[in-house]
């Protein structure tokens, strides 16, 4: 719902805010005095491509506003969410035209194109005046009110998961083919990384077992002269360390003898001489170990060089190239029994598809049922509003194929097999045309009100604006047009420019358009009537310009039925 509207240098208007309510909001005045402005600012809140004209004489640019209370529709909430704009109940969109010619548009405080803007309101507001904005125009949405006018939205969400299955089965199946048709390459590469890989009977690790192995194999000479000589100098030669720590030992042990606080020092020298004697006898054990191998060092290489060639191909270290064979022999297993899957996966699809059909087909029945009844009774609508000669068909027609899954020569899609478009022929013997083809605007007013009252309670609750509805009716017509918009008002906020009382009378909320001159400038303004403003202004549109005792009365009469 539009609960206000701030338009600042736009054509005549210098500054005015609206503050609209629920149900019927109706908007008079004088011919000339701007009604039309506030149809302008709100196509521009919708997207509509701006004018540098539009900006009034002498500023920089204009700014419209407008703050949108909103409702549960989903497909709203889930384009918002989408474009990442946080709405929670509330929706600002603001509309900056420049004298220059470039616009700019806001949601929510996000910068957003004007492309982007008509994405994300459509379905705020509905316009019916020029051919923009009308959702009722738009064949692509008169699929979705047959079946909500049909109630047929269970069996929508039955074919759009049919669909969804039938979709997921045949990419299954697409994907298994072309795996099928590679199979036999992929099947050869497969079998030979596992068996290159097989061949080296690798174990986790060995790259650094066998890394370090060659190192010792590289260097066995000079570790043998280094820990014989350590063997040597601790313990072997002559003179040796441990030797000269045995003397030193048996010095400190015999002063023990006389001072027993050198105890323990003598008993640390001792432990001290026993570890070197230990570590001489290893060093030595190691140095007669170490021997020169040319023939095992030539293995280890070659061992490595075939490694490291794995690695290069199928990871970083062992770890990765076995688990690298774990995968290969693993899609291996699955690639031999592909046919069997593929055979599995035509299953699937074909019970799919037979679902779907099965699903779409009674639903393609039930709109051709309900198709007919459709436009018979937006047709009885017309006659009500004074276009008894005007008859309405709802097309029903299979979607075009273009490729993709397909039921009975026409395409199937989650919404079913058919394309739905309301078709008018505003007289008798004329052929029956798209709405938006309708020459009178008028006439699409009034169908689109037609529209509207027959789908008073469908689709989301969002803004009808009616422009031109009353174009070329009076009297009875016009009483039967405001009943209308009243109906129309009790499910959705509706917005009603007029300049017939007999319509004007059925608003909950009455707003009047006027032109005032402020010093040497013309500007226009806009109120909202209070009940006695509110009369005045209906004996205005009663009786002319002027308004006696008896136009009031005829006035407060109108009021009183519209009441009633």
């Amino acid at each position: 719902m539009l609960t206000c509207l701030r338009v600042s240098n736009l054509a005549i208007i210098d500054e005015l805010e609206v503050e609209l309510g629920p149900g019927l909001n109706v908007v008079t005045g004088e011919t000339g005095a701007g009604k039309s402005i506030l149809i302008t600012a709100l196509q521009l809140v919708m997207g509509a491509k701006s004018r540098p004209e539009l900006v009034r004489t002498g500023a920089d640019e204009a700014v419209i506003e407008a703050l949108f209370e909103l409702g549960p529709d989903p497909e709203l909430r889930a384009r918002l969410e989408a474009a990442e704009l946080s709405a929670g109940d509330e929706l600002v969109i603001r509309r900056v035209v420049q004298a220059e010619g470039r616009s700019r548009a806001y949601v929510n405080g996000r910068l957003a194109t004007a492309t982007q803007l008509g994405v994300l309101a459509a379905g705020l507001t509905d316009i019916s005046s020029q051919h923009q904005h009308h959702t009722l125009v738009d064949p692509k949405t008169h699929l979705d009110f047959l079946d909500a006018y049909a109630r047929l939205l269970d069996q929508r969400a039955r074919i759009a998961g049919a669909h969804a299955k039938l979709a997921e089965a045949a990419a299954e199946l697409d994907a298994l083919q072309r795996r099928f048709r590679e199979r036999a390459d992929r099947e050869d590469l497969l079998r030979f990384q596992v068996d290159e890989i097989d061949a080296l009977g690798l174990r986790d690790g060995e790259d650094r077992e066998l890394e370090e192995e060659r190192e010792r194999l590289r260097h066995a000479e000079r570790l043998a002269r280094a820990a014989g000589g350590a063997e040597e100098a601790l313990y072997a030669q002559d003179g040796s360390l441990s030797e000269m720590l045995g003397r030193i030992a048996g010095e400190v042990r015999e002063a023990a003898e006389i001072d027993a606080s050198l105890a323990p020092y003598a008993e640390r020298l001792e432990e001290a001489l026993a570890q070197i004697e230990d570590t001489a006898k290893e060093l030595g054990h190691y140095a007669r170990d170490v021997s020169l191998e040319p023939e095992r060092l030539g293995e280890v290489e070659d061992r490595l060089d075939r490694l490291h060639r794995l690695q290069r191909k199928y990871g970083g270290d062992v770890a990765a190239i076995l688990e690298h064979r774990a995968t290969a022999a693993e899609e291996l297993a699955s690639l031999e029994q592909h046919e069997d899957r593929v055979a599995e996966a035509e299953s699937k699809q074909k019970a799919a598809l037979a679902e779907a059909t099965k699903v779409a087909r009674e639903l393609s029945q039930k709109r051709k049922a309900a198709s007919k009844a459709l436009g018979e009774r937006i047709g009885e609508e017309l006659a009500s509003l004074g276009m008894g000669g005007a008859r309405v068909v709802v097309e029903l027609a299979p979607l075009e194929v273009k490729g993709g899954l397909e039921v009975d020569g026409a395409r199937l899609s989650a919404t079913g097999i058919d394309r739905a478009e309301f078709l008018i022929a505003p007289n008798k013997g004329e052929p029956a045309r798209p709405l938006a083809k309708v020459a009178s605007g008028g006439e699409l007013s009034r169908a689109m009100l037609a529209i509207k009252r027959t789908l008073a309670g469908l689709g989301p609750a969002g803004t009808y604006v009616f422009d031109e509805v009353d174009t070329g009716v009076g009297g009875a017509v016009a009483e039967v047009i405001g009943r209308k918009l009243g109906d129309v008002a009790e499910h959705h906020q509706v917005i009603c420019i007029t300049h017939l009382a007999q319509i004007a009378v059925y608003g909950q909320t009455h707003f009047r358009v006027a032109k005032k001159v402020v010093g040497d400038r013309t500007c226009s303004e806009i109120v909202r009537l209070d009940e006695a403003e509110r009369l005045e202004e209906i004996a205005r549109m009663v009786g002319g310009v002027k308004i006696t005792a008896r136009t009031r009365a005829a006035a407060a009469e109108l009021l009183e039925q519209a009441r009633r």
